[in-house]
């Protein structure tokens, strides 16, 4: 079961860049993201009610429900995409894969639990694989002061990520299931975008087109529906820093849908980051061997 929820969140979150590309045009994207997790909530709410599977949360759930939605269903999002304006993408994935180990440090830090040396150990092989995968992109990029903003915003966007991980584990240990949380937060994170755009005076106009209509419901059912829930149903059973290895898998995704929609061909240190990725993954994954007790000594 964990195997198919992890391969079905690489292949969705590793296919949505194709969705968000096509949403890029007359619609801002600060009302894109209010109009996603707005359809996603609403969709996640009938699903529940209708199946009668809606939990009840007290306000101590509510609480942490709107503070999940800020995290992982507004400021990610909106790190993340002004950040795109300033540095390429494949800065953004190099650095958004660090969230391996930005949750091991947060649930040892918040959950107290034990930092495995496999897991470090394969999120730093990710990471170094994706340098070299993206290695021409990183190089010939200039640096500049709104390549240091955009890189603050980026990390920034991942910590909040991070964040979002502890909040849906944190909710999970009080009984409360990914599908009702996930509801909740993406409702409020959807009103606090909104309320943003509304300050910055950004118009929230809509494309009837069928391209931005196609997408927007990509992003919002199996990219948001589906994707978060199984994501962080992940989170809860494997623990958020293994979970988040997806995120090192997300962009190597991409590059091989790259390949037959826009033409991307493999060099030799892009296969060796692959291999690297790989081997990161193994690693993460792998069970730590049980330390056996000593035999009682004989008399």
């Amino acid at each position: 079961m964990n195997l198919s929820l992890y391969l079905l969140t690489v292949l969705i979150w590793g296919t949505t860049w194709i969705a968000i590309k096509l949403q890029v045009g007359e619609v801002a994207l600060v009302a894109s993201i209010a109009y996603r997790f707005a359809l996603a909530a609403l969709v996640l709410f009938a699903l529940l009610w209708f199946s009668g599977r809606l939990q009840p949360v007290d306000r101590r759930g509510q609480i942490i429900c709107l503070a999940q939605g800020l995290c992982l269903f507004c400021l990610n999002f909106l790190c993340f995409y002004t950040a795109s304006q300033w540095i390429p993408s494949g800065l953004i994935a190099v650095i958004f894969s660090t969230a391996t180990l930005w949750n091991a440090i947060n649930a040892r830090l918040f959950f107290k639990q034990r930092i495995a040396t496999n897991v470090l150990l394969g999120g730093a092989l990710g990471l170094a694989g994706l340098g070299l995968l993206f290695g021409p992109e990183l190089l010939g990029h200039q640096a500049s002061r709104e390549s240091l903003l955009g890189i603050g915003l980026a990390l920034c966007g991942t910590l909040c990520f991070s964040a979002g991980n502890m909040l849906s584990s944190l909710q999970q240990k009080a009984g409360l299931k990914p599908l009702t949380t996930n509801a909740w937060g993406m409702l409020y994170g959807a009103l606090i975008v909104a309320f943003i755009g509304l300050l910055s005076g950004t118009p929230f106009t809509f494309d009837w087109s069928e391209r931005y209509v196609g997408s927007l419901l990509y992003l919002a059912i199996p990219g948001s529906v589906i994707g978060f829930t199984a994501y962080l149903t992940l989170v809860g059973r494997m623990g958020p820093e293994r979970a988040a290895y997806c995120t090192v898998l997300f962009p190597v995704v991409a590059l091989n849908i790259s390949v037959f929609v826009e033409g991307y061909q493999w060099t030799a240190p892009a296969l060796l980051g692959l291999g690297l990725v790989m081997l990161g993954n193994v690693l993460v994954f792998r069970k730590p061997k049980p330390v056996l007790a000593p035999a009682p000594a004989r008399a």
